[in-house]
């Protein structure tokens, strides 16, 4: 308590910046606190997890996902069939649904938003995920999408922010500029002015009362909607405890138990929420080829430690390559794991003709066993290379850290210049993980461990396109098998996500799909 004081008293004088009178902050928009910002809210050229929590605002998607991350809803379709051999969807669209300049949404809006995702000329980097299609097509107040082979994970990728159906006219009128001077979607909410990692505003779409029925009220309770970015957590986090701002989850892990003992906050965890942290290794680098290498750092890393520490108790360590809470989990995996035995790790180098040197670093033919671990600067990777730099220094491992601003970490990590690198990323289903980061296909990124398996790309396929629920498990399944056995990925703990409300507040419930902690913002009202 004495710590988060003084954290507190040391964030004040900055947050002070946002202080306004009493009677001000009563009329004031719902503000939202965020630490980073997006480089562009465009749905198809930005991978953000930053650009997305503000696009489910700003735009719909065909379907939706329930606060379960597993159920499919109704989104701009109310229905939805699909053909027996599962290569084509027929998406049945909602009546009445307006842009935010009031312009009625047709089928050819959404063919427009879908065909632009996968558009070669467009180079979006996540046009993979729309799958392989065949054509898009409107036939009348239905939307064809038609692909060459089937999809198991259409539905799910339709629900990502990527998916938006956005106006034509204003992405031709702004073309490069379109989700950064401005945008025009369906969503609750409508863009009013951006100020780059500084502030967004929105106001309440006016026409909007289809919201999917994961929530009680279809139309949004909230005139007008701030995102503030604030780098500096504890700022961020004394902002908050002097009510300047109402919503944030990006609170401090070291501040929720105090959070939690506030009269008037609210504060809640999304316990279905899938976020996850691991190191990957470049399987072809001098020495991180070495299973033996890979499979000793994964017996040295104390990641109980890690996740206690780096989480402040808020978060939990992985027991496995993927999160059990995802679809399609094999729980079998967790037995083949390597775990915690700096002892073990030290003899399995030993075995492997890895030879502690003068310094303490092994040596094995000439080289040492050392290694460059790359990642983006952020709360949490600082404390997470220097734990793992320690325990691995115990076994006679040399682990070398660069860490970088988001704003050049993504190319740094788009190169061949690094051995391992740290990653958090979101996901809702096992084939989708998988495919997005070891198919042959994905090399040098999102494939960054140059993974190239024949066995593997075949198991990714036969899961994508499998028809049968069950096939897709055996399938994925036994890929987390195989990499798991292969050590190529450090998994370290799964991020929280904890949604922490002002009392000014009510109606917030933590969502969380690619991120996106308030997904939607409907329900959210503000009392006064």
């Amino acid at each position: 308590m004495t710590r988060l004081t003084a954290l507190l008293l040391a964030g004040a004088a900055s947050a002070a910046a946002l202080a306004t009178p009493a009677a001000a902050q009563q009329k004031a928009p719902l503000t939202i606190l965020r630490i980073i910002d997006a480089d562009r809210y465009d749905p198809v050229r930005s991978t953000a997890t930053a650009a997305a929590e503000v696009v489910y605002m700003l735009a719909d998607t065909l379907v939706t996902v329930d606060f379960d991350m597993k159920t499919i809803k109704p989104g701009l379709a109310e229905s939805w069939t699909v053909s027996p051999d599962g290569k084509t969807y027929s998406f049945k669209l909602r009546k009445g649904v307006k842009f935010c300049d009031g312009r009625p949404m047709t089928p050819d809006d959404v063919v427009y938003s879908l065909k632009r995702w996968i558009d070669p000329a467009i180079k979006s980097p996540v046009a993979f995920r729309a799958g392989p299609v065949k054509d898009i097509r409107a036939e009348g107040d239905t939307v064809i999408y038609e692909l060459k082979e089937p999809y198991s994970d259409l539905l799910f990728q339709l629900a990502l922010s990527f998916a938006s159906v956005v106006d034509k006219d204003t992405v031709e009128k702004l073309g490069q500029n379109f989700g950064v001077q401005g945008f025009n979607g369906t969503g609750p909410y409508c863009w009013v002015k951006w100020t780059p990692r500084q502030e967004l505003v929105l106001k309440k779409n006016p026409y909007y009362d289809w919201g999917p029925p994961i929530y009680k009220n279809p139309k949004p309770q909230i005139d007008e909607i701030v995102w503030k970015v604030i780098p500096e957590s504890n700022t961020l986090m004394a902002a908050i405890q002097a009510k300047q701002a109402d919503v944030t989850y990006y609170m401090p892990y070291i501040a929720l138990d105090t959070m939690q003992r506030m009269p008037g906050m609210t504060v809640q965890r999304q316990e279905n929420y899938i976020y996850d942290v691991f190191m990957g290794f470049k399987v072809d680098k001098p020495v991180s080829k070495d299973k033996a290498i890979r499979e000793a750092v994964n017996m040295a890393v104390d990641k109980q430690a890690i996740a206690k520490a780096i989480f402040f108790g808020k978060g939990t360590a992985l027991p496995s390559l993927l999160n059990p809470a995802v679809l399609d989990y094999d729980k079998d995996t967790v037995a083949k794991m390597p775990k915690h035995d700096p002892a073990a790790a030290a003899k399995l180098l030993d075995e492997a003709g890895w030879k502690p040197g003068a310094d303490g670093i092994r040596e094995k033919d000439g080289q040492k066993a050392t290694f460059t671990v790359y990642g983006i600067r952020n709360d949490i990777n600082p404390r997470i290379s220097e734990a793992m730099q320690a325990d691995l220094r115990k076994i006679g491992i040399d682990m070398k850290i660069q860490l970088w601003d988001a704003t050049v970490a993504w190319g740094k990590l788009a190169t061949q210049e690094f051995d391992a690198f740290y990653m958090s990323y979101p996901y809702v289903t096992a084939t989708e993980a998988l495919n997005l980061y070891f198919a042959s296909r994905q090399v040098p990124t999102p494939n960054r461990m140059n993974w190239k398996d024949p066995k593997t790309d075949e198991l990714l396929k036969t899961a994508a396109t499998a028809v049968d629920a069950q096939k897709r498990k055996e399938a994925i399944g036994a890929v987390q098998m195989q990499l798991t056995d292969a050590n190529v990925w450090v998994p370290l703990a799964s991020q929280p996500l904890w949604v922490v409300a002002g009392d000014r507040v009510e109606g917030v419930r933590a969502h969380g799909i690619y991120g996106a902690g308030l997904y939607k913002g409907l329900d959210i009202k503000l009392k006064r």
